[in-house]
């Protein structure tokens, strides 16, 4: 129980990894907020782990305040926030960054990138005056590669790279720190649903461990940041994808 007496919001926290997040947080002791834009989904996680849920539009500012007003209202504190809530690959039809409309790529950036940024501006002042706490931004291994396609979405991770080390710089000295984790290709129920098997079977074979990353992969990385395991480290990049990028 390394997260006992802690309190975690997760974006993106009913469904796929973000739901697993939640899980594993939960079962370390964690008081978890589940904040996801669909609100249903939420209510079913947070019931299962005994947490809050609140429904959050990431790339809204106001809707970002409420969510850490939220948190705050119901437990007191705020200690743990995991930016997790995306427009991922599987949602995005792979083109050519020259086919990308510009409403597109305006969207996986207002979710991707400014979202982050509101969620960490909604929990800041918390974590100032409390003098502690700890950001988890999710990112991805497609920034070791380029992953073809898909500029819009790797530009919006690689930026996630960017923030964190920005954000630990300013938050250093409220003890506050702040680290990202690059997932591999993750067989989520999503992924699953909308990537070809075969696709996915020479992704795990391209890997040093011959097999699918499966959500659960990426819980203890995640506990392991949010503990006091880590409490020495601050802007550090963490590759978790089975030995495919040797980062």
């Amino acid at each position: 129980m390394v997260l006992e007496g802690k309190v975690a919001i997760v974006t993106g926290g009913g469904q796929g990894i973000g739901m697993r997040y939640c899980r594993g947080l939960a079962a370390e002791g964690a008081k978890v907020v589940v904040a996801d834009i669909a609100e249903e989904a939420a209510k079913e996680v947070a019931g299962e782990i005994g947490g809050l849920a609140v429904r959050v539009d990431v790339s809204d500012e106001d809707s970002t305040r409420q969510m850490a007003a939220a948190a705050l209202d119901s437990y007191g504190r705020i200690d743990i926030l995991v930016n997790n809530a995306a427009i991922f690959t599987e949602l995005l039809p792979r083109k050519g960054f020259e086919d990308i409309p510009v409403e597109e790529w305006n969207r996986v950036m207002a979710v991707n990138v400014r979202g982050a940024w509101l969620c960490c501006r909604a929990v800041a002042p918390v974590f100032r005056q409390q003098r502690s706490g700890v950001v988890v931004n999710i990112s991805s291994g497609t920034i070791y590669n380029g992953s073809p396609g898909f500029m819009h979405y790797v530009s919006s991770k690689a930026a996630l790279w960017g923030m964190t080390h920005c954000l630990a710089n300013e938050m250093g000295e409220y003890g506050v720190r702040v680290n990202a984790i690059t997932p591999g290709l993750t067989s989520s129920e999503r992924v699953q649903e909308k990537v070809d098997g075969a696709y996915l079977e020479a992704r795990a074979q391209s890997r040093r461990f011959k097999r699918e990353q499966r959500p659960e992969d990426l819980v203890g990385t995640m506990v392991f940041l949010c503990s006091d395991a880590s409490a020495f480290m601050t802007g550090q990049v963490v590759n978790v994808d089975g030995g495919a990028n040797m980062h």
